[in-house]
């Protein structure tokens, strides 16, 4: 499938999905909404895709909702449309994008090369990993636009750096720099602008080394521990995944790779 405003690359067990609208610092428009959402799409059903890599074209990650118009009333207008009018009209928005991202059952990986504002900064957060530039900046923007945090913002804001900061983020709309975000633990990492596509890659094609199922399993687990009731409900958890990956070839292989004293070769099976 071809796209006009996103960037769609795989290569050895790791697709690359870059924004690509870099004049508007990759904002969010309805093309790139449901381009992003199909390659998504695309990516959950492709077997030999094991990690994805979220990045943006250009100077920024993505700086949210597209409100680049000549009026109030035109920027009012595409706001609507882009997003509130979304639920109404029955299209992809890019809350749904955020939401396909954090379903998705395959590791992700922000590579954060800019900023990251309102929407933009939910789509980082939807990722299960996110590396950034030493130029990354992050701002939940919103009041300062007169609205409230979307594209589950408020869902994922709170779960990273916890409630106490995520009200200081929210409602003061601080521009914070890519140290400022690591050490709140919105950022796993921060590297040098230069090498960020490099570790990005790096850090892909060590997971997509690994059996696939397990990886997809793991992170099913390490997911629904937010939410279990008791250690004991874990617990029940963790067996009932571990007696599926017990069927599977890949642990019969990472079994007999130990004992060859060899490098296992996982096949997804």
């Amino acid at each position: 499938m071809s796209y006009k405003s996103i960037i769609l690359e795989k290569a050895n067990g790791v697709a690359t999905l870059t924004l690509n609208r870099p004049e508007t610092l990759n904002a969010w428009n309805e093309v790139m909404e449901m381009e992003s959402w199909n390659a998504i799409q695309e990516l959950r059903q492709d077997d030999d895709t094991r990690v994805v890599i979220i990045t943006g074209a250009g100077k920024g990650f993505s700086s949210g909702a597209d409100l680049s118009a000549s009026t109030v009333e035109g920027a009012e207008r595409n706001f609507a449309n882009g997003m509130v009018g979304r639920s109404m009209k029955g299209r992809v928005g890019v809350w749904d994008v955020c939401v396909a991202i954090h379903n998705f059952p395959k590791p992700t990986i922000a590579a954060v090369n800019g900023i990251a504002a309102g929407a933009g900064t939910s789509v980082a957060m939807a990722c299960d990993i996110r590396i950034a530039s030493d130029k990354a900046r992050f701002s939940q923007i919103f009041v300062k636009r007169g609205l409230v945090p979307d594209s589950a913002a408020t869902y994922f804001l709170p779960r990273l750096v916890g409630l106490s900061k995520a009200y200081e983020l929210v409602f003061t709309a601080q521009i914070i720099d890519a140290a400022e975000a690591e050490r709140i633990g919105l950022f796993s990492r921060v590297v040098p602008h230069e090498d960020l596509g490099k570790v990005a890659r790096e850090l892909a094609l060590n997971i997509a080394s690994n059996p696939p199922i397990s990886i997809s399993l793991a992170k099913m687990a390490l997911r629904r521990s937010l939410a279990a009731a008791s250690v004991e409900e874990q617990l029940e958890l963790e067996n009932a995944l571990q007696e599926i990956c017990f069927t599977t070839e890949d642990f019969k292989e990472g079994v007999l790779s130990f004992v060859q004293k060899r490098a296992p070769v996982y096949t997804g099976r």
